[in-house]
C-alpha cells in the first residue's frame, strides 16, 4: 500500500475515534496507520506484508501499553459516592410488619422486600423511613409516631 494510503488510513481511524463515545480504541489504530506511513515513506520498509504486520503489532502494543493510561487520564470520571441512594426514603407499608420480620412496602411506585429494624410494628400505610438497602430488601423503621400515608 502507499505510503499515502496509510496516511488516509490513520486520519480516518481518528475521524472515527472522535464520532465514537469515549472507548480510545481508534486512536492507537490512527496511530499506527500514520507510523506504518511515515516508515513507508522514508523508505525503511517496502513490502506490503511487513506493512501490514508492523501496522498490527503497533496497534496491538501501543493499545495494551496506552490504552487505561488514557482512559484514567481522559476518560469519564464516575462519582465515590452512591449518585441514587435510597437511605433516607420515606416508603409506606403496604402489610403490618412486626419488628425483626419480612415484609412488603412500597417504595418510589415499586413494591420491595421491607424488614422492620425498628421496635415497634408497623401497620399497613405507615410511613417508614429507610435506613439501608442490602440487595433487594429495603430496612425501614418508623419515619414518625402514629403517622401514616392516608
Amino acid at each position: 500500500m502507499d505510503w499515502w494510503m496509510w496516511f488516509v488510513l490513520g486520519f480516518a481511524l481518528l475521524m472515527l475515534e472522535m464520532a465514537t463515545p469515549g472507548g480510545f480504541y481508534f486512536i492507537f489504530f490512527g496511530a499506527s496507520a500514520f507510523l506504518v506511513a511515515m516508515l513507508d515513506l522514508t523508505g525503511i520498509i517496502e513490502s506490503a506484508w511487513m506493512e501490514w504486520m508492523l501496522f498490527s503489532i503497533f496497534a496491538a502494543g501501543a493499545t495494551t501499553v496506552f490504552r487505561q493510561r488514557v482512559l484514567n487520564r481522559f476518560g469519564p470520571r464516575m462519582p465515590n459516592e452512591d449518585v441514587d441512594t435510597l437511605i433516607g426514603e420515606v416508603a409506606t407499608a403496604l402489610e403490618g410488619i412486626q419488628p425483626g420480620a419480612i415484609g412488603k412496602a412500597e417504595l418510589r411506585g415499586s413494591s420491595w422486600t421491607a424488614f422492620n429494624a425498628g421496635s415497634r410494628q408497623l401497620e399497613r400505610g405507615q410511613r417508614c423511613r429507610v435506613e439501608r438497602v442490602d440487595g433487594l430488601t429495603l430496612f425501614i423503621r418508623a419515619a414518625e409516631p402514629g403517622s401514616s400515608s392516608h
